[in-house]
């Protein structure tokens, strides 16, 4: 006789049924596990026996068989040692032959018989859930598991011990409860940063409309300091999106005890990472940073220290909003909307900027454009704000705070957003919810510029030689600044400040 229990193979942040097939049948000693195994769960043999026998149980004496189908999908991680185990146990009568029907199970074992975390609970609950199943996962993840549906059944135990006691009625174990992340008090705020008064605008678009930004500036000016209180003005995640970023954080096993929260993700690797750390992949195609900051902020400082290819890599997703990793036996896609915002000196000392300052290299201009010309055009196309961040005098900082904190930009921010949702709405695209997302039919209807700005539009178009993408980022722009100024129509003083914000990049270009 086989016994089956269903479990789940990840594919992305979606997820294929595995059918684990147990047979105990007559014959010489042996356990083996057939349907191409990674190396984590062909070491489930030795986890699922530890167990048992921790467990009081013993594994008999026979042909032990576990098949996981199909058997041409790979099958990786640790989460089949508890549906192995659960089945065995069915196998030899520990459990009621029919306990396991109707469940999706998935655990990782201890050697005592303790039921460990395992990542990607979330995705499997949301698919256990719309195949009308019940989960058996780790106590650990049972908070993130409840998030799934409140009607679905959920059991959450923490050894073989429990679980087996609760099928036999001696022990009940309650459904657990989703959990939220208390939001950390933040001790960052934009009040912190005396001047740079047009930095703080710029910051400002960006968070509104979702828009990629890039800040040039000596060292010290204060990029790092812009950029780390962008999550402050930022405002929380919708429904939607929180189940977006939480299946991508379960997959990659970064939910902090099973807890989910409505804070953006902000997301900083340093200048060494790699191309696969960046945008995924790796022995089993793992979420890489920019998936991880799906629907938040991706900050890349220093940007040209970055490697070339793997700032090259970020193109096509940066356009697209998600990622496929392609390998010889499957391919992945992930989630990939993101705000990037970066930081880098205008030169490698950092003072080509400097009035006063000759550099030994040659004309500051040409230094600069030589040290940026790291950076490749296409990518900076794809680049909506380009800012200026001069240095802070002593001065500056003898002033008094400003009177206006991240609480009230984020007020503004919030109503520009919201314009925007019911804007894509009214038209039949829900799924748009800031300006950064629309296409371009869809802005050439809705960002449609009047009479002067068109005019302006086409002066500029020829005297800044904007490529058609850099044409419609500039449109994007405007929208968003007439959003803040909550204007129904695109103005020149809209397209007038939305093509300032790409001179800086034309000026490097032409230097080059």
């Amino acid at each position: 006789m086989v016994q089956r229990v269903a479990t789940v193979a990840f594919e992305g942040i979606e997820t294929r049924v595995v059918d684990v097939q147990v047979q105990v049948a007559p014959g010489l000693p042996a356990f083996h596990v057939v349907g191409l195994a990674d190396k984590a769960v062909s070491e489930a043999r030795e986890r699922v026996r530890a167990a048992l026998i921790a467990s009081g149980l013993a594994l008999p004496a026979r042909r032990i068989t576990v098949n996981l189908a199909p058997a041409d999908l790979p099958k990786e991680g640790s989460h089949y040692d508890l549906p192995i185990a659960l089945g065995l146990m069915a196998a030899i009568g520990a459990l009621p032959p029919d306990a396991l029907a109707g469940f999706t199970v998935l655990g990782e074992l201890g050697l005592d018989g303790s039921v460990t975390a395992v990542a990607g609970v979330l995705p499997a609950a949301i698919g256990a859930n719309a195949r009308g199943e019940g989960l058996i996962c780790p106590a650990a993840c049972g908070a993130e598991a409840a998030w799934a549906s409140p009607e679905m059944e959920i059991i959450a135990p923490a050894s073989l011990i429990q679980l087996a006691n609760h099928f036999r009625g001696t022990q009940v174990l309650t459904r657990p409860q989703p959990r939220v992340r208390e939001a950390e008090c933040s001790l960052l705020d934009l009040r912190d940063i005396k001047g740079q008064e047009s930095a703080k605008r710029a910051l400002e678009i960006a968070a509104a409309g979702g828009h990629n930004l890039l800040m040039a500036g000596p060292p010290g000016a204060g990029k790092s300091m812009l950029a780390a209180r962008l999550p402050t003005i930022l405002p929380p995640l919708t429904p939607a999106e929180l189940l977006e970023v939480s299946m991508i954080a379960s997959v990659a096993g970064v939910l902090e005890g099973g807890a989910l929260t409505n804070r953006r993700p902000f997301r900083s690797p340093h200048h060494s990472a790699s191309m696969p750390a960046l945008v995924g992949g790796g022995l089993r195609a793992r979420p890489g940073e920019i998936s991880l900051a799906h629907n938040g902020v991706l900050f890349l400082d220093e940007l040209p220290e970055f490697e070339p290819r793997a700032l090259d890599s970020l193109r096509q997703p940066l356009e697209t909003g998600e990622v496929a990793i392609a390998r010889a036996n499957h391919r992945i896609t992930y989630p990939a909307r993101f705000m990037l915002v970066a930081a880098m000196n205008p030169c490698r000392c950092g003072r080509a900027s400097e009035p006063g300052f000759t550099c030994r290299r040659g004309p500051n201009l040409r230094c600069a454009a030589d040290y940026q010309a790291r950076l490749s055009g296409p990518l900076m196309d794809r680049i909506d704000l380009h800012i200026e961040v001069p240095a802070v005098t002593a001065a500056d900082l003898i002033l008094p705070p400003p009177t206006e904190g991240s609480a009230e930009v984020a007020a503004r921010i919030a109503q520009a957003r919201d314009r925007q949702i019911e804007r894509y709405a009214a038209i039949g695209l829900p799924q748009i919810r800031t300006n950064a997302m629309a296409a371009g039919p869809v802005l050439e209807d809705i960002a449609k510029p009047d009479a002067s700005g068109l005019a302006l539009l086409r002066e500029a178009a020829d005297a800044m030689r904007l490529t058609a993408r850099g044409y419609h980022r500039v449109l994007r722009v405007a929208r968003t600044l007439a959003d803040l100024d909550g204007a129904d129509k695109v103005g020149r003083i809209h397209l007038a400040e939305a093509l300032s914000y790409r001179a800086l990049a034309d000026e490097v270009r032409r230097a080059a």
